[in-house]
């Protein structure tokens, strides 16, 4: 039987089946008629919060028929026009993997317009529970994953809010876990020194590591240089490329990873000499091209494994490959190299940027500085402050 409307917006009502059914308007059919948005309890104590909570959810909405999709539908739209036109292969293949992983099953078969904020913020509440996998183990998600996962979910829903389907993002404001990285694993002196010199024993890598390790490049980056890109001349060599990997192994070239990664830097002498005379006996348009296909650059996955083979010849700690980036980085903050100019050669965004990645060296470095100044400051004054 009709019931009142709680606050003049919702109609409630009894079912016939003995449920309490609450019923906003939410929008409006091509023929104008409303599209009706419902929520159900046994009792009509229990259903009132519910619509409450409704009323606020769909405050100010307006939908449209063609708001009546799946949030699968709009992703596979959103993949099609949005990300693979704009993006690096390789990102999208991570976004896909998200997609067809976590959010899809979650919250793909709801339609856009009916996804509530409380329906996120289960979704990532579930992500950082422990799950069961495939052949029975139990998982969790790193906070890394679930902040990747909301930050493409977020991205997905606000397309959705720009293309009028829905009228605000249910993903805002939810809360996911702090970034909490691992503790980044870098070469000592000592152990640069063992390495380089382990290096010396691979003559089909050694120029390749021994670039890395003096540039700090990106994986896909290093293995993305071509001849055209060092100009012999100046000493410098331009970062303009990346290679990646689907998940098949077959290898794509596409653009660097940011805006700022398309840059021009200046080689150590060391570094162009080996470059240089290595070029001498060069059949490739590759730098550094792949073993068993010179027409094609060094896969990164094979850069990748046999960096393991050497570390773990050598017996030194199993780092991965971006931590000789890390290391790079690292060792040129405590030479003396500013975060400007570092920020530069590494092709982050800012100097904030690396500032923030690298804060446990400049931090070492604070305490070093106040230490000159205070030691210098006593120097002039006796102690006597």
């Amino acid at each position: 039987m009709p019931g009142k409307r709680p606050d003049g917006d919702g109609l409630v009502r009894k079912r016939s089946d003995g449920r309490w059914e609450g019923r906003i308007v939410i929008g409006h059919k091509d023929d104008n008629s409303p599209i009706y948005k419902s929520v159900f309890a046994k009792t009509q104590k229990e259903l009132m919060p519910k619509l409450r909570q409704a009323i606020e959810d769909y405050q100010g909405a307006d939908f449209s028929e063609e708001s009546n999709i799946t949030l699968n539908e709009w992703m596979k739209k959103w993949l099609a026009e949005y990300a693979e036109p704009a993006l690096r292969q390789n990102t999208v293949t991570g976004y896909k993997r998200n997609i067809k992983n976590h959010i899809a099953p979650a919250l793909g078969s709801k339609q856009l317009r009916f996804i509530t904020s409380r329906d996120v913020q289960k979704f990532y509440n579930s992500l950082s529970r422990k799950e069961v996998n495939k052949v029975g183990n139990h998982k969790t998600l790193a906070d890394s994953t679930v902040r990747a996962i909301h930050m493409l979910l977020h991205e997905i829903l606000d397309s959705a809010v720009k293309a009028n389907l829905i009228f605000k993002n249910p993903s805002e404001g939810a809360r996911i876990p702090k970034n909490n990285y691992a503790p980044k694993k870098i070469l000592n002196e000592e152990q640069l020194e063992i390495f380089i010199k382990a290096i010396l024993d691979e003559p089909m890598w050694h120029d390749f590591f021994y670039t890395e390790i003096t540039t700090g490049l990106r994986l896909g980056e290093i293995c993305g240089l071509k001849w055209s890109d060092l100009d012999e001349s100046a000493g410098k060599l331009k970062i303009q490329r990346s290679v990646s990997q689907a998940e098949g192994g077959e290898v794509n070239i596409g653009e660097t990873k940011t805006e700022k990664g398309t840059r021009t830097i200046l080689l150590p002498k060391g570094t162009l000499k080996i470059l240089t005379e290595r070029k001498k006996n060069s059949v490739s348009e590759w730098i550094f091209p792949s073993l068993l296909a010179p027409e094609k650059p060094t896969a990164p996955s094979s850069a990748y494994h046999r960096l393991k083979v050497i570390l773990k010849g050598a017996g030194l700690p199993d780092i991965r490959f971006h931590d000789l980036r890390h290391t790079f980085a690292t060792h040129a903050l405590t030479s003396g190299v500013d975060a400007k100019t570092l920020s530069g050669i590494l092709g982050h965004t800012n100097a904030s940027f690396t500032l923030d990645t690298y804060t446990h060296v400049t931090t070492d470095m604070q305490k070093n500085a106040s230490a000159v100044v205070g030691d210098f400051i006593d120097e002039i004054f006796g102690g006597e402050l």
